[in-house]
């Protein structure tokens, strides 16, 4: 508190409360967060407003217009993100990039996590501090790693990133016993993409946590894929409650990638909370049908609503005339893809008849 008021900016008492209730309960890692970007609050201003916030830039933006401060040096936070709950200022996240700035150094990240204060992913916050918090893996056409950022700046669809910026992400498909997949409904509160129907969990192998789940070009062409299996497992019980034990890493089957760009038109008041958004993503397929049925717990914060389905079930839900709407995602892998896997899915997980590890998918 003190920091905030020496720098000129002020606070209001009930995030106080919160920012202290929440360095309380995980301290350690709040130590390191706030080590690695220190927040600074603009005093109350009548013109302060979204448009007075330059948007994020980073080293492989177009050079940032005159009177705007490089990314790395930005103080000021981003618009302000406004939910049912409450209003919250986007922090400056930095921007680290391999690609060459003039006058500066360059980091590229690996397969081996390179922060220095790498923990565990605890799931703790609301939705707005992970997207703030989560960093995203950058990465080119070809899914060469070239960077890392926030998902809140990865995921804006802005003037200067018209499409975001391209990151690495994964699609689950859960099959039980019955070949019946489950499907999830986003929660309403969402940020990106609230109330529609997706597959089973999609979400974003992250940068800076161990065990690491950046996987090198090595775990790509083998098939492996680690990272974005730990990743996967670690958002199962996040979204679903899904204990680890129950779907294990090994016990996944990594099919290809898919490469596709989709703005969001579906979040409400999307200028005001920051955006627009959209999704632009290295996307992972991953399918595993565990051997013993799962337990499911749903976090209300993420998930709405769940289901097991048919194949005709899913097909009638994805009718128009039933009013349901998909993420756009799942819509072009249940189009193009998902009715090969899912008919010959004994095949499709015991051997590697459906495996394409050379060719990323491009459905733009």
């Amino acid at each position: 508190r003190d920091s905030f008021m020496r720098g000129g900016g002020s606070i209001s008492t009930s995030l106080l409360r919160t920012l202290v209730a929440r360095s309380a309960e995980h301290c350690g890692r709040r130590a390191q967060l706030i080590a690695a970007a220190p927040l600074r609050f603009p005093p109350p201003s009548s013109s302060t407003s979204p448009s007075s916030y330059p948007y994020p830039a980073c080293a492989s933006d177009p050079a940032p217009a005159a009177g705007r401060q490089p990314h790395a040096q930005r103080t000021s936070p981003g618009p302000p993100i406004i939910t049912h709950r409450r209003t919250l200022f986007a922090p400056a996240s930095p921007c680290y990039s391999h690609l060459p700035s003039s006058g500066g150094t360059s980091r590229l990240i690996s397969g081996q996590a390179t922060m220095s204060t790498a923990a565990a992913w605890d799931g703790s916050g609301t939705q707005e501090e992970l997207m703030y918090r989560d960093e995203c893996i950058l990465v080119d056409e070809k899914d060469n790693i070239v960077g890392h950022d926030s998902k809140y700046s990865a995921h804006r669809f802005i003037p200067g990133q018209p499409h975001g910026r391209l990151h690495r992400a994964f699609s689950v498909f859960i099959f039980d016993r019955n070949n019946r997949l489950l499907l999830q409904q986003r929660a309403a509160s969402k940020i990106t993409f609230p109330s529609l129907w997706t597959n089973t969990c999609c979400s974003h192998p992250l940068y800076g946590y161990e065990p690491t789940e950046v996987d090198t070009p090595a775990g790509i062409a083998s098939g492996d894929v680690p990272g974005a299996k730990r990743a996967a497992v670690r958002k199962l019980q996040h979204e679903l409650g899904i204990p680890p034990e129950q779907v294990s890493a090994a016990s996944m089957k990594y099919l290809t990638r898919l490469h596709y760009c989709a703005k969001d038109t579906f979040a409400e008041n999307q200028v005001v909370s920051g955006g627009p958004w959209g999704e632009h993503e290295m996307d992972y397929i991953l399918f595993i049908r565990p051997a013993t049925s799962v337990t499911l717990a749903p976090n209300l914060e993420e998930i709405d609503d769940v289901r097991w389905v048919t194949k005709e079930e899913l097909r009638t839900m994805m009718d128009p005339s039933s009013g349901l709407r998909w993420s756009p995602w799942f819509r072009i892998i249940a189009e193009k893809f998902l009715d090969k896997w899912w008919t010959d899915l004994d095949d499709t997980l015991a051997t590697d008849k459906h495996v394409d590890l050379a060719t990323i998918h491009r459905v733009m």
